[in-house]
């Protein structure tokens, strides 16, 4: 790789990452322009690395010491092998052009810490916290690219990255069911009978299903809020929330009375494109 080619390749190896592992994000990066798609896309390739540290360790410690190196090199402990990594490189320089603040980036990793273990989610407020920390959190980086940082888009951030968390949550269940980890919370379950391992039987249930109804009542809260507060942003600003079209399209499929919860059920990218497209259209999002 030489000195000319290495930016180049760096952003395209973020692009190629973020296509193949986190699709619906790369696809909503298509409808903004190019400069601030490349920074759009260092972020979700920075939060594919720490999602991913989950499936590529087979004990806590591995994860939590690659966890610990995107800190220490947040914190400019990392020098040399920062300036190799194609996904630290590109973020750093998207940090520096549009004045990104590191915390939140520090602390989505931090956060990701409780993906490693089987500790099941406790309660309501713990899952709000962790989406808040790690969904919200990439909304709320995403509108500082494409405009200038408000209490609005923070505001909003925060409601959208809820709901976006919450479907993530229910439709994630086969998966983590069959790995034994809970995140759909413990509380909500006994509030309406059921309890973990019910969970990680996979086998669907009167009381599951209540639990997760009341679990997609609440994305509905926050997705409504969210969208009630998308015209009080600049239109550039509303881009980095057009996934939102994505959750509220998930949320109706996953609440589906005939739906088995345990069963995944995989989205087409070329339904994703569209349902992004129409949206990008939008007067939601555009005016």
């Amino acid at each position: 790789m030489t000195a000319a080619s290495a930016p180049t390749d760096a952003a395209a190896f973020c692009a190629d990452l973020v296509r193949s592992h986190d699709f619906p994000r790369y696809a909503s990066t298509l409808f903004v322009p190019a400069t601030e798609r490349r920074a759009l896309l260092a972020l979700y390739a920075f939060n594919v690395e720490i999602v991913r540290v989950r499936d590529q360790v087979t004990q806590p410690l591995p994860g939590e010491i690659r966890m610990q190196w995107w800190t220490d090199m947040l914190a400019g402990h990392v020098h040399g092998s920062a300036e190799g990594n194609p996904v630290a490189a590109e973020l750093l320089l998207a940090i520096r052009d549009f004045s990104l603040p590191v915390e939140p980036l520090s602390l989505l990793a931090e956060e990701h810490q409780f993906d490693l273990y089987n500790d099941p989610m406790p309660t309501m407020a713990a899952l709000e916290g962790y989406l808040s920390a790690t969904s919200s959190a990439l909304f709320a980086l995403a509108a500082r690219v494409l405009a200038q940082p408000s209490a609005a888009a923070e505001h909003l951030a925060r409601h959208a990255g809820l709901a976006q968390g919450i479907v993530q949550v229910m439709a994630n269940l086969p998966r983590d069911a069959a790995h034994r980890q809970l995140f759909v919370p413990q509380q909500l379950l006994e509030s309406h009978g059921s309890h973990m391992e019910e969970v990680f039987s996979a086998k669907e249930t009167p009381t599951i299903r209540a639990a997760l109804e009341a679990l997609a009542g609440d994305g509905r809260q926050h997705l409504a809020t969210a969208q009630s507060l998308l015209g009080d942003l600049p239109p550039a600003a509303r881009r980095a929330f057009l996934p939102l079209a994505l959750v509220r399209r998930d949320l109706a499929q996953l609440a589906r009375a005939d739906r088995n919860p345990f069963l995944p059920q995989p989205v087409s990218r070329l339904a994703t494109l569209w349902t992004l497209w129409r949206a990008s259209r939008s007067r939601e999002f555009t005016k």
